[in-house]
């Protein structure tokens, strides 16, 4: 008996942790390509849907502030990607946030967005149909 309390205390301890985790908050991404930071976005929720703008860009030599998204197809074209929601609509459901969409500004394509969090990590997923990339983002203090 002892046992069944004790894994049943066990179990509602981890369910527990597992929904307090939020999206909400600093993240910092990581470029694919060169594995260094890349940005820090800000995950916000507004009328129970989920929002991420790029609050910080970590410029290489090459770049200069400024930039603005010229491949974009949206209402974004043409706006400085610096400060640009990039995350939008997402819906919790269950332990993902999903049904929104993710803007890439390297090459303007909007993709369907899935995130959640995995050991004290954002995994950001970006698909369209059965192919995906995922990266994954870490808390920024």
């Amino acid at each position: 008996m002892k046992k069944i309390i004790l894994a049943f205390a066990l179990m509602l301890c981890v369910s527990l942790s597992v929904s307090a985790q939020s999206i909400v908050g600093k993240w910092k991404t990581i470029d694919d390509e060169t594995n260094k930071e890349r940005s820090i976005v800000e995950i916000y929720e507004e009328d129970g849907k989920y929002y991420g703008r790029i609050i910080k860009i970590f410029y290489r030599p090459d770049e200069k502030p400024g930039n603005v998204c010229d491949k974009c197809t949206d209402d974004r074209k043409g706006k400085v990607i610096d400060g640009m929601q990039i995350i939008r609509g997402l819906e919790k459901k269950g332990t993902e946030f999903k049904e929104g969409t993710i803007l890439d500004p390297k090459n303007g394509k909007v993709y369907d967005c899935k995130i959640w969090v995995e050991k004290n990590t954002l995994k950001v997923r970006g698909y369209v149909a059965f192919f995906y990339r995922t990266q994954t983002w870490l808390k920024y203090e």
